[in-house]
């Protein structure tokens, strides 16, 4: 087993203020967000599943594909980061410091000062939509960059929830670029919520990692019950921001100890190269049907952290992510080939040399449902 001390990586100083000052060191605050979620009306802990491999061995699933009714775990954390932005400026302004008061957030008086910030951030589907939800919800705004490659499905419930849409170039990288630039040329209340990190651009990631540790300790509280903790845990990665904040709750929290596998496509093996390398690295491929993981360039925040948490990085392919979905469906569970990458990879474990035993009990996440 790895080390787990936290991570103290220092980096440069922001650009432009508006784009957020930066946090010293990865280290997130798993209290609030669980504090804060649970004062939400609509939030409900999503289920942990029971299923059997087609080797015959025990594989949990727990299924964010009906959170928030976004069908993605992203709500977690979209939504978390703009209520806690808003809270923190609020209360900074009248000098309460503190900010898990989910009440304000719907005063009037809060939400008519909240609708002069419009929340900025490129997605590959559903970022945008925790994004565009939290700004909703809250009276403000948002402005969403697609690639042309995301799916409308992804645009017309985009905009359903208020949000501006804007298609930019053929990436998540390409749009990524273009929501930044937009908030450097912008106005003070243009806020970038990215759910990547860069030097100088730390705190707003950080914030959405926070909001995804709900699920991992929703996880902790059911294994502390149940006794039956899992031996090995797959989280698949696009920029890497919930496998790093998972893997960071599973190592400070979790009672057993598992092995943690993060998982990404064989076209965007950005964080296997990156841990390959022993330095953040950009990748290329062709696109992927594991199209909110295809990411060529990871979260520098994510790739700090898991360089210290997770024990391996795999990559799994097209045809295995496809089978993955098919087990699932099977199941009564259905969902696209990036919710189903973690799966992919249990049952790819003789091809990708894991060493699960036959009484190991395996964790994926399947994070978002099938869309039209």
């Amino acid at each position: 087993m790895q080390s787990i001390w936290p991570c103290a990586v220092r980096i440069g100083t922001p650009q432009l203020a508006r784009l957020l000052v930066m946090a010293d060191a990865f280290e997130l605050d798993t209290q609030k967000p669980w504090s804060l979620i649970n004062q939400c009306p609509a939030y409900q802990a999503t289920p942990l599943r029971e299923l059997t491999t087609p080797a015959g061995q025990q594989l949990l699933i727990k299924d964010e594909s009906a959170l928030f009714k976004l069908g993605a775990f992203k709500a977690l954390g979209g939504i978390y980061a703009v209520a806690s932005f808003l809270l923190q400026q609020w209360q900074a302004i009248h000098k309460k410091p503190d900010i898990a008061d989910s009440n304000l957030l719907f005063d009037k008086a809060f939400q008519n000062w909240a609708s002069q910030f419009t929340f900025v951030c490129a997605s590959a589907g559903n970022h945008g939509m925790a994004v565009a939800m939290g700004a909703q919800l809250f009276n403000s705004k948002s402005r969403i960059y697609l690639a042309e490659t995301v799916p409308d499905s992804f645009a017309i419930k985009l905009r359903a929830l208020g949000a501006q849409v804007v298609r930019e170039g053929q990436t998540y990288e390409d749009s990524m670029q273009a929501a930044q630039a937009y908030c450097e040329n912008g106005s003070d209340g243009d806020i970038l919520l990215a759910d990547s990190s860069w030097p100088g651009y730390t705190r707003m990631p950080l914030l959405v990692m926070e909001g995804y540790t709900v699920l991992a300790e929703e996880m902790r509280r059911s294994f502390e019950t149940s006794k039956d903790w899992p031996t090995h845990v797959f989280l698949h990665a696009g920029v890497g921001g919930l496998a790093a904040a998972v893997a960071f709750h599973i190592r400070r929290h979790w009672a057993v100890q598992p092995k943690i596998i993060v998982v990404e496509p064989d076209a965007a093996p950005c964080l296997f190269e990156s841990n390959r390398r022993g330095a953040l690295t950009s990748v290329k491929g062709p696109v992927s049907s594991m199209g909110r993981l295809d990411c060529k360039e990871a979260s520098m925040l994510a790739f700090e952290a898991l360089k210290q948490y997770a024990d391996e990085f795999v990559c799994i392919t097209e045809s295995e992510a496809a089978e993955a979905v098919a087990m699932l469906a099977a199941n009564s569970i259905a969902t696209t080939p990036s919710g189903a990458a973690g799966v992919a990879a249990v049952l790819a474990a003789a091809r990708l040399t894991l060493d699960i035993p036959a009484r190991a009990t395996s964790l994926a996440i399947v994070t978002e449902e099938k869309f039209q």
